[in-house]
């Protein structure tokens, strides 16, 4: 079940923030300005990015979020599933911005209505980041050294002229082979 939550909660915080981050980008008013007589109006096309700057800008922080989650465990997750909480929570108050502001021309509602939908997914999958996230599983830790043993780690201080590395002076091929083993051939 953990691996599936993380599954859902990374995919809401990744697609409410792709929405709102595209949301944002469209036009959300276009304002017409006549002029003389045998001159066309001319079109003035706002999008939800020049209206409200930081929009995009928060969108792209929680997109990089929810990909964040998946690198992070335990409590630095859940504090990460608060801030994509909030960041959410900021999209989606500038989607209802856009929905409820007179910013002139004609207004297309439905994307500052899909940026308040994306940043309300987002929102919900940073929330329950923060309340489940701790417990979700976490990358797996095939590439990071092994902890060593008090013994080991003892012997290596009180003796740093000691006997050399079992791969010192071997070929490349040998230090690669140890790595695929799990060995560190630098270690000393």
């Amino acid at each position: 079940m953990g691996r599936r939550a993380l599954t859902y909660a990374v995919l809401l915080c990744l697609a409410g923030a792709g929405l709102a981050l595209w949301a944002a980008t469209r036009s959300w008013s276009v304002e017409l300005t006549v002029r003389p007589a045998p001159l066309p109006p001319v079109r003035d096309a706002r999008s939800g990015a020049s209206l409200l700057p930081w929009l995009p800008a928060l969108a792209l922080v929680t997109l990089a979020g929810g990909g964040a989650v998946l690198a992070t465990r335990g409590r630095l997750r859940r504090v990460l599933g608060v801030l994509l909480g909030v960041l959410g929570l900021a999209v989606a108050a500038g989607g209802g911005y856009g929905l409820v502001a007179d910013v002139g021309g004609a207004v297309s509602r439905q994307w500052p209505a899909l940026c308040l939908l994306g940043g309300l997914l987002a929102a919900v999958g940073g929330w329950w980041t923060a309340a489940r996230g701790g417990d979700w599983p976490a990358m797996g830790a095939r590439y990071e050294r092994p902890a060593r043993t008090a013994p080991e780690a003892a012997s290596a201080q009180s003796d740093p002229g000691g006997p050399p590395t079992p791969l010192a002076g071997r070929r490349t091929t040998e230090a690669w082979d140890a790595l695929d083993r799990g060995e560190d051939p630098t270690a000393d």
